[in-house]
């Protein structure tokens, strides 16, 4: 569904991408590892629109659609189907764990201004539409029960949850997690390495994530890509990755 072909990133004389190419299948769960500072959130913000590549060209391929995003705004990608969560939580914290959600319906909104502030029937039908759609995505992230508290007040574990829930709110295609395990205890790892699998079943999603958890990577990845000072080492399935020379120096060094 994701094609990255030849994709640099340049911040002035320094590489953070050089040439990365991958491609992220339909229905996979992928992981993107590597040392900090090799560039793997540069990647995500190249798919997302936050930042615009250097060179190289990002292309979202879904059922008829072909899009090459790398010139695309980041809110034209989300509504076109990729959508993504932040190494550092980015939620209202003042607003409500249910308004959080029903904010990330608003990508799907089809009536304008003057109708939402008249309350017109077809933005009142959607209204009704979204409050019930943000309770559903409650129920499976299994925040039902926190929907009036505000988001700041929910432990770190849920607030990740919450985090996923209004990015599925979105209708997303593929989802791009940045280290969502960040700041876990085991439990709280082993209980996201459970929900990942299960929302990616029941939403038909394609999951693209980073993550310095190797037991959520090995866990739960079918493929792992390697990065290291912004160049593709190495690519494979979890075994393949934890026996690749390549990977073992680049995080252990040579002796």
């Amino acid at each position: 569904m994701l094609s990255l072909n030849n994709v640099t990133m340049k911040f002035g004389g320094v590489v953070a991408v050089n040439q990365f190419s991958a491609t992220i299948e339909e229905g996979t769960i992928v992981g993107l590892i590597g040392p900090n500072g090799a560039g793997k959130t540069t990647i995500f913000n190249m798919i997302t629109g936050v930042y615009k590549p250097t060179e190289g060209s990002i292309r979202y391929v879904e059922g008829k659609k072909d899009l090459e995003v790398s010139h695309l705004r980041p809110d034209q990608i989300a509504k076109a189907g990729v959508c993504r969560t932040f190494q550092n939580i980015r939620l209202f914290k003042d607003m409500t764990v249910l308004e959080n959600v029903f904010i990330g319906n608003h990508l799907r909104l089809k009536s304008n201004i003057f109708e939402a502030s008249l309350r017109f029937p077809r933005y009142v039908r959607q209204e009704k539409a979204f409050y019930e759609k943000a309770l559903y995505l409650l129920q499976k992230v299994g925040l039902e029960a926190e929907k009036d508290e505000l988001a700041h007040s929910l432990p770190y574990g849920k607030q990740r949850r919450l985090e996923i829930a209004r990015a599925l709110a979105t209708d997303p295609q593929v989802l791009l997690l940045d280290e969502p395990a960040a700041g876990m205890n085991p439990q709280e790892t082993q209980d996201l390495m459970r929900f990942i699998a299960e929302i990616q079943k029941e939403f038909n999603l394609t999951v693209f994530l980073i993550e310095h958890h190797m037991d959520v990577v090995m866990g739960i990845c079918e493929k792992i890509l390697v990065l290291d000072h912004g160049i593709l080492i190495a690519e494979g399935n979890p075994s393949e990755i934890q026996n690749n020379p390549k990977v073992i120096e680049a995080y252990l060094g040579v002796d």
